[in-house]
């Protein structure tokens, strides 16, 4: 039996979220049909907002609302050191540690040579020119304990040189996790051991 044409849409659409696989996406499909209607409005009427207001910070470029974002326009954060993460959703988890106070910098996607994903498809020279004009005097390197990770660990503390202190998190982050999977505790041991990057190479 075919699904009429708009639910076949509505399915396929909903498959492209992460995660989501065919049953799933049915199963959203059917609830959004079966649920009251102003539910059903309101989620979408949420994703169009977002859609529409969300925005990348200028300085930062994690998401805001405004042209800097909530993080960027404290007075109260510490100066002169930036945690370097790869999206948004890493500042929400290392946020709730409640271990750093500093600044951040969201890369937007790690170095994959073989995806052809180079230094000019994230945001390094944004990166290293937020370093000096900033003079920003450690570079905290939060990302993930992947292959992709370690590279632009490594590219990084190559390209930033004596401009800054390099440091990453340390002990407690497992090798190939993701830091929006990692606990609170966890992430707060992670930060406040941290280490240079020269410390971190083979012996």
């Amino acid at each position: 039996m075919d699904y009429p044409e708009a639910l076949e849409e509505l399915v396929e659409s909903l498959q492209q979220l992460p995660t989501i696989g065919p049953k799933s996406a049915q199963r959203l499909a059917f609830w959004l049909l079966e649920t009251a209607e102003p539910k059903a409005l309101r989620l979408a009427e949420a994703i169009r907002t977002a859609r529409s207001q969300i925005r990348p910070c200028r300085r930062c470029f994690n998401y805001s609302e405004q042209e800097l974002c909530q993080i960027c326009s404290d007075p109260q954060r510490k100066t002169g050191v930036l945690c370097v993460v790869v999206q948004p959703k890493d500042i929400v988890a290392l946020e709730r540690t409640r271990e750093y106070r500093g600044g951040y910098h969201v890369l937007g996607g790690l170095l994959s040579p073989l995806d052809g994903i180079g230094p000019d498809k994230v945001r390094i020279h944004e990166l290293l020119q937020r370093v000096r004009e900033e003079s920003i005097a450690e570079v905290i390197l939060a990302l993930d304990t992947t292959v992709g990770g370690e590279a632009t660990c490594l590219y990084l503390s190559r390209q930033l040189g004596t401009d800054a202190s390099v440091t990453r998190l340390a002990q407690g982050l497992p090798a190939g996790g993701n830091l929006d999977y990692t606990d609170e505790v966890t992430l707060g041991r992670a930060l406040r051991g941290r280490r240079r990057v020269e410390d971190l190479s083979p012996q």
